[in-house]
C-alpha cells in the first residue's frame, strides 16, 4: 500500500462522493437548507469545496493507509470491514453529533453519514487492492 493507491483511494472516495450528491442533490440541499439556483446547482457556487473534498479525500486515504499498515490489515475483506467501520462508527457519529447540535434536520445526517460510510468502505477496498 504506497502513495499510487492513497491517491486511487481519495479519487476512488471522490468519485462516489459525486455520484452520491449528484443523486441526493435536492433532498440534500434542502436538508441543509441550500438555496438552489435555476440550474439545479447550489446558489453561490464555488469550486473551492471540491477543492477542499479532494485535500480531505487525499488526508482520509493516507490516514486510514497508515492504520491498515500499523493494523496489518492486508486483505480484501479486512479493507472492506475496517473502512465501513470507520465510516459507521467513526465519522457517521461525528457528523450526527455536529448537525444535532446545529439543529439540522436528522435527514441530513443520513445522507452525508451514508456518503461517509460507502465513502470509507470503498477507500478500504481500494487501498486494499495494492
Amino acid at each position: 500500500m504506497g502513495f499510487l493507491a492513497v491517491i486511487l483511494a481519495a479519487a476512488a472516495g471522490f468519485a462516489i462522493g459525486a455520484g452520491w450528491y449528484m443523486a441526493l442533490a435536492n433532498p440534500w440541499m434542502a436538508a441543509a437548507g441550500i438555496k438552489q439556483g435555476p440550474d439545479g446547482r447550489p446558489e453561490g457556487d464555488s469550486p473551492l469545496p471540491y477543492i477542499m473534498a479532494a485535500v480531505a479525500m487525499l488526508l482520509v486515504s493516507g490516514m486510514m493507509r497508515h492504520m491498515f499498515a500499523l493494523s496489518g490489515i492486508d486483505t480484501v475483506g479486512e479493507g472492506l470491514t475496517s473502512g465501513l467501520g470507520i465510516g459507521l462508527f467513526f465519522i457517521s457519529p461525528w457528523i450526527m453529533i455536529n448537525n444535532a447540535y446545529g439543529n439540522r434536520p436528522f435527514r441530513l445526517t443520513l445522507i452525508d453519514g451514508g456518503y461517509a460510510t460507502i465513502g470509507c468502505t470503498v477507500i478500504g477496498l481500494v487501498l486494499t487492492l495494492f
